[in-house]
């Protein structure tokens, strides 16, 4: 058995079984063991995945800090080379913390098709990062409910770009940022496991899910799920975390890096819209703005079942 196999074939890992069983979800997670088993592109996923214009990527910059990114491209820009070998046909542009990122470590990725709320994660490792290329081994892949995912309508801009001189690096948000979190009725989150390696997950809910406190920390309500606990697992052995946000009407791209922490004793309190009693709150190390995406929504449509703000 091949060490690819050997580690997709391990099942949870002790953060995702510490938070299954403390959310009481134990059963529920064991029977969707298998979606971690080895991955195997073909079928549905790869035909998926031939069609995705949009994908984000998790992974670690040339100084090791952890950023998640957006890669966009044509229909087939996601290439399924075989069952264990995905191609991203796309540059990561300069002024993107990834941009030149590292062959060689594990990375996560989350592919979504916005107007029909699918998605599809991809983990594995970065073999090889070329100009225009990267390619991935694939450890992991499987599909994610459409829970939470607002239903958009994307078209390529004529309004984007990477101009170095636009992009600020910070440590603590601006104002147009904080407007931009304010607004946001979804973001991705990346977390990394020492072990497993990186995965990227997207969130979602109404208009102003995501709190602010001051210019360098901010949380979100945890929802039902789909009880693996992958990103809050990953936060309960390795706080390390990264964030991407849009403006989705016009291309705006704002990347956070630091780390988050997973509270549970905010049951019934203002802000717990989902009634679990979880927030994560996240602190602001490093960010990444001013530069625009490359496509903007021409058709918006909330997820009929958001939670509504509690406060």
């Amino acid at each position: 058995m091949t060490e690819r196999h050997q580690l997709a074939d391990a099942g949870f890992h002790a953060g995702e079984l510490a938070m299954q069983q403390r959310a009481g979800v134990r059963p529920e997670a064991e029977r969707l063991t298998r979606m971690l088993e080895a991955a195997e592109l073909y079928g549905g996923i790869a035909r998926f995945l031939a069609g995705r214009t949009f994908l984000v990527i998790t992974g670690r910059d040339r100084s090791g800090l952890l950023w998640t990114s957006p890669l966009l491209g044509p229909p087939g820009f996601l290439e399924v080379r075989s069952a264990v070998e995905l191609a991203v046909h796309a540059a990561i542009p300069a002024g993107d913390p990834l941009h030149m990122v590292a062959a060689g470590q594990k990375v996560g990725m989350t592919a979504v098709e916005f107007a029909t709320r699918r998605r599809v994660r991809v983990n594995g490792i970065l073999t090889a990062a070329a100009s225009g290329l990267l390619t991935i081994e694939v450890e992991q892949a499987y599909g994610n409910c459409p829970q939470y995912i607002q239903q958009r309508l994307l078209e390529p801009s004529r309004d984007s770009g990477h101009d170095l001189a636009a992009v600020r690096h910070a440590t603590a948000l601006a104002e147009d940022d904080a407007q931009l979190i304010r607004s946001a009725d979804t973001f991705f989150l990346g977390t990394v496991n020492p072990e497993r390696g990186a995965d990227a997950s997207h969130r979602g809910g109404p208009a102003g899910f995501v709190r602010l406190d001051g210019t360098t920390r901010l949380w979100w309500p945890d929802y039902q799920g789909n009880n693996l606990f992958n990103s809050l697992g990953n936060l309960a052995v390795d706080p390390e975390a990264a964030l991407l946000f849009f403006n989705f009407r016009d291309g705006q791209a704002l990347q956070l890096s630091g780390t988050a922490r997973v509270g549970w004793d905010r049951a019934g309190e203002p802000g717990d819209d989902g009634g679990t009693g979880r927030r994560v709150v996240f602190a602001i190390k490093h960010l990444v703005s001013g530069w625009r995406l490359g496509t903007r929504e021409i058709i918006h449509a909330p997820y009929p079942r958001n939670p509504a703000l509690t406060d």
